[in-house]
């Protein structure tokens, strides 16, 4: 919106043509984000307090997070609302791309919501039941999927539509498309490729995937939206490099015209959860709930596969790795020995809860742990 009007007013004053530069904008989306958190985040707090949405804890958890019963929840929704009026601002409205990963964290915030809502109302803290939550987020990540495997091999949006008649025509077989392989990071040329439909399978499970490994990570204060910041800035700077093609070629990378534009929507993501954390850390003043946590998620998942870099989101999203699957191996654990547990509790952080961390030092470990996973990503930049 604002690249619009600069590069109108560039014409006659040289100095705005300064705002073309995607750097500075990514710059100015993080701070805009960042402005907004600070300045709205006191008014939704109160508002949240005065309409009494308050987060219920469950009685089976740690004890000392009962003292957290009624603290604001919801609170994702000012991070929804930084990211988006940010992004908005600062973006090329013309970019298909950064589009697409509004729609996906627009869709699983208002999931969320509805999920969020009904804890509120009903004062339960099970909200929308699981099967309902996993129909709407799978719609919603199969959607952008299917987009997604056509856009990603294609410099414009004015082929797709003829691509996908194609592809339906020949009984959902299309052998023209490229870029769909999965990448191997710290190798040059190992790659796995995939056709159409195994490009929409891995795509729905990045997306989909994500979106719930950060939701079940957000259980302490400030535990999330750190991991969530620093993993946000480091897709941001593939999604440079893979936007250029100097870069891209430089560094052995497929370049994916459009894909640098992403840099402004992870720069609204830092600089929103940065301004929510301001809020959120212990003792957290408001919770992001799942509105926050689901739309977080389907973003990072979302721009991992547009800059093809779905391992490396394995890797830095570690901590949201290891958390889905300690509750995979707990639930299985329990089933098979009817009734036993492998962990204290689960997810993993309420176990070390249980184990005598505090609080604090689960929190500050797991983000230390975070940002060594975040270098190790960032160094398949050049190590390959």
């Amino acid at each position: 919106m604002l690249l619009s009007l600069f590069q109108w007013l560039s014409e006659d004053i040289r100095f705005f043509s300064v705002f073309n530069y995607l750097s500075l904008r990514a710059v100015m989306a993080a701070l805009t984000a960042m402005a907004i958190g600070f300045c709205a985040g006191p008014r939704v707090i109160a508002e949240l307090k005065k309409l009494r949405i308050g987060q219920a804890v469950r009685t089976c958890g740690p004890k000392t997070h009962l003292v957290k019963d009624g603290t604001p929840t919801m609170g994702g929704v000012l991070i929804l609302v930084a990211i988006g009026i940010s992004s908005l601002l600062w973006m090329d409205l013309s970019n298909r791309f950064v589009w697409v990963v509004l729609f996906v964290t627009l869709g699983y915030g208002f999931v969320g919501w509805s999920d969020d809502y009904r804890k509120v109302v009903h004062h339960d803290p099970k909200g929308m039941s699981a099967r309902e939550k996993f129909g709407w987020q799978s719609l919603i990540g199969f959607f952008a999927a299917v987009y997604l495997a056509f856009a990603v091999s294609m410099p414009e949006n004015s082929h797709i539509g003829a691509m996908v008649l194609s592809w339906v025509e020949n009984g959902f077989e299309l052998q023209q498309l490229d870029k769909l392989a999965l990448t191997v990071p710290f190798f040059k040329q190992i790659a796995f490729p995939f056709g159409v439909w195994g490009f929409i399978v891995l795509t729905w499970i990045v997306i989909v995937g994500t979106s719930n490994a950060v939701n079940l990570t957000d259980g302490l204060d400030g535990l999330a939206i750190m991991p969530c910041v620093m993993v946000g800035s480091a897709l941001g700077i593939f999604a440079y490099v893979i936007g250029r093609p100097d870069f891209s070629q430089y560094l052995l990378f497929e370049y994916i015209p459009g894909a640098g534009e992403l840099v402004v929507v992870c720069a609204a993501i830092a600089g929103a959860g940065l301004a929510f954390l301001w809020f959120n850390c212990y003792p957290a003043q408001v919770f992001m709930g799942d509105v926050g946590a689901l739309a977080l998620g389907g973003a990072l998942g979302t721009i991992a596969v547009i800059t093809r870099q779905e391992i490396v989101l394995a890797i830095m999203g570690g901590i949201f790795v290891v958390e889905t699957v300690s509750v995979m191996i707990q639930t299985t654990y329990f089933r098979l020995t009817h009734g036993k547990r492998f962990f204290l509790m689960a997810p993993i952080h309420h176990h070390f809860e249980l184990k005598g961390w505090k609080e604090t030092q689960v929190v500050v470990r797991f983000w230390i742990i975070t940002f060594i996973l975040v270098l190790i990503g960032l160094s398949t930049l050049k190590i390959r």
